[in-house]
């Protein structure tokens, strides 16, 4: 049965917004989830969508790290409104699901869980069987849960997931200040929007005025470049339609067209801060209703023991820095998430909570180098950095409030080449291995990629992209121990990442001097190395960036995964793919020369480089890399080894028992 209707739920009455700061909640929308279909003890599902309106209160503690909260308009009561869309996939009878909700952090207001875990098609307006996928966190009774975070996500026909924030001013006045934004493009085109992606468009701050006489635009080749600034006539602020130039407050338009691969830095005087820090709580008392609220108003009431939190790329780094600014207790200090899975972030928090910057930018070998997405503390334990003194862990205020999750990172071969992600376990400058806490794991999927499987077509790199299908099997196996954790203190296997202790962790001298030289491919020049960045200081203090641009010191270091005499690394958890390859796996790959900078690593792209089949065909190319015959002389032969691997690693504890039926039944069909 499906059934629409409209209807306004009061959460709590005026006298009484203590024991909630969401205030009210509008249901928009519920009816039946994939035709009614029952998956198994839980039974059917159903989909509720609306809006919710929050009351943030200035005065409480658990606000205090929300950057130009107390420059925000405040109501009668003196509270801050906000508002975020809100989308929940639960049982019918919510009571027969496994008491844990799943909160999803979208991505650009993009819902990724059922895509991840059930190999649904993707959406962000999940109704049908085929969103269902093969109903994976249905089966095991899940709560999944989404709202808007992001206030720079605007609507689209894809229904992105919305939050409305509201504009600080000072003294009611407007505020304005310095921007800086890097602009680039993999083909030749005349105008960008601000803060453009292939995710969607963000609303960005615009410039006080189309002249903004004091504003600059700054071209280079790569980030080590000089630069060379275009005289004012040369470009504009505006947006390119139809052969006609349209006045943009927050679009450039270059008179000669953007160069692919070029970096283009926009400093500007932008106006309309929006207070983005009160998207993160916004994530916190959404969730807390759910899992908190009262029968009469919440459609979860009872049936929520335990909460959880995930998020891939973006949304991974959402969850660090939420943590980081101790956001993770709601104003009457319960904890909201139990346990985090934070999938593909590298080291990177973000710029989530601060005046005038997007949370779209983010750092990369060749781009973002001065979006401020790396910033110490970087790992979750107590460190110094020698180079600035300054101390720090980055669940500091999660600890000291008692509200820290149990978490999962779970990282590809991409995060060490293009985010970092070795500073989550080593030193910043590199030289010692870090001892995790003991609430805290991280593991390197080898020789996988950032956005998982891929076509297998080269896209905007000179080689074809990573076929190795990652995501899905490891994060299931990943979700269920997290689960295990949070209920019944059944701890993980423990972390699984490469090391400088047992030389699995190494130098990029050292990662070049053992990668195979294969005929045709050409090597990387460097790996991602984060500049510490000095903003200013009240940047850290109250998110104002007082220094445009940044001064760029000196970088921390990052070490790559060692890897074997066919290139494919050796550490982390191997998937049998990997372990039984018939090619090259990795997290890398350059950028084509047709997008420019073509020595420079795509942003997010690894690549697969198969074997030759037979020993006469390797030795005519001069391809190092043993054949596949040479390897496996019979198929019988190839898919015993292959079925073996998949059985260690679900032994181990990081394939469930449907993946490894899945990976023999994909290595027999082949």
């Amino acid at each position: 049965m499906t059934f629409h209707f409209r209807h306004l739920i009061v959460a709590a009455c005026l006298s009484a917004l203590a024991q909630a700061e969401v205030v009210r909640i509008e249901i928009s929308e519920r009816s039946s989830f994939a035709a009614g279909k029952v998956f198994g003890p839980a039974g059917a599902y159903e989909r509720l969508k609306g809006r919710m309106l929050i009351e943030t209160d200035p005065a409480n503690q658990a606000n205090e790290r929300i950057s130009d909260l107390q420059r925000a308009p405040r109501n009668a009561r003196g509270k801050v409104e906000s508002w975020t869309d809100f989308f929940l996939l639960k049982p019918v009878d919510a009571t027969k699901g496994n008491g844990v909700l799943l909160y999803d952090v979208n991505n650009r207001g993009n819902m990724l869980a059922l895509w991840t875990f059930n190999d649904g098609e993707r959406t962000n307006d999940p109704k049908t069987e085929a969103h269902a996928g093969h109903g994976f966190l249905m089966k095991h009774g899940f709560s999944v849960l989404w709202c808007g975070w992001n206030g720079e996500v605007q609507a689209d026909d894809t229904q992105r997931l919305l939050c409305g924030l509201p504009i600080a001013t000072e003294n009611g006045k407007s505020i304005t200040g310095q921007a800086h934004l890097e602009i680039t493009s993999t083909e030749k085109v005349f105008s960008r929007a601000f803060s453009w992606s292939p995710w969607g468009i963000g609303a960005a701050f615009p410039s006080v005025s189309l002249d903004n006489a004091d504003a600059t635009l700054t071209m280079r080749p790569h980030r080590g470049a000089d630069g060379i600034e275009l005289p004012r006539a040369e470009w504009a602020f505006g947006r390119w339609e139809n052969e006609t130039l349209i006045p943009d407050a927050t679009h450039v338009y270059v008179k000669a067209g953007l160069r692919p691969g070029w970096l283009y830095d926009l400093v500007y005087t932008a106006k309309e801060p929006r207070v983005t820090g009160l998207g993160l709580a916004a994530m916190r008392d959404c969730v807390a209703f759910f899992r908190h609220g009262e029968a009469k108003t919440n459609p979860l009431a009872g049936a929520v023991q335990k909460s959880c939190v995930f998020g891939i790329s973006q949304s991974g780094r959402v969850i660090h820095h939420f943590l980081y600014e101790g956001l993770n207790g709601d104003e009457q200090g319960r904890i909201v998430f139990d346990g985090a899975l934070i999938h593909v972030a590298g080291s990177g928090k973000g710029m989530f909570n601060h005046r005038f910057r997007m949370s779209t930018e983010y750092g990369t070998q060749h781009e973002g180098h001065l979006s401020g997405s790396e910033f110490f503390p970087l790992a979750p334990l107590p460190q110094t950095d020698p180079v600035t003194g300054e101390s720090g862990d980055s669940l500091a205020r999660s600890r000291k409030s008692g509200h820290t999750p149990r978490i999962l990172l779970t990282q590809t071969s991409t995060e060490y080449w293009s985010r970092a992600a070795s500073l989550l376990h080593t030193d910043v400058e590199g030289q010692t291995d870090l001892t995790l806490p003991d609430d805290v794991r991280v593991y390197l999927v080898a020789g996988a990629q950032h956005l998982g499987k891929s076509d297998g077509t080269p896209g905007i790199c000179q080689q074809p992209r990573n076929t190795l299908d990652d995501r899905g099997p490891v994060l299931r196996a990943m979700l269920m121990h997290l689960v295990e954790w949070v209920k019944n203190g059944q701890t993980p296997p423990p972390s699984r990442h490469p090391r400088l202790a047992d030389q699995t962790l190494v130098t990029f001298d050292t990662w070049k001097s053992q990668f195979p030289k294969i005929p045709g491919l050409n090597l990387p020049t460097l790996a991602y190395q984060p500049p510490r960045l000095d903003f200013g200081s009240r940047f850290q203090s109250e998110g104002i960036a007082d220094i445009i641009p940044p001064k760029a010191g000196k970088p921390f270091q990052t070490h790559l995964p060692a890897v074997n005499a066919d290139g494919n690394e050796t550490s982390g958890i191997v998937l049998p793919e990997v372990a039984v390859p018939l090619g090259t796996y990795t997290g890398w790959n350059l950028r084509s020369p047709q997008v420019g900078a073509e020595t420079m690593l795509s942003p997010l792209d690894g690549m697969f480089i198969p074997f030759a089949k037979t020993k006469a065909e390797r030795e005519k190319t001069g391809d190092p890399r043993l054949s596949v015959e040479e390897r496996y002389p019979t198929p019988t032969e190839y898919f015993s080894r292959l079925s073996e691997a998949a059985k260690k690693l679900q032994a181990e504890g990081f394939l469930l028992d449907e993946d490894v039926t899945r990976i023999i039944e994909r290595a027999s069909a082949k």
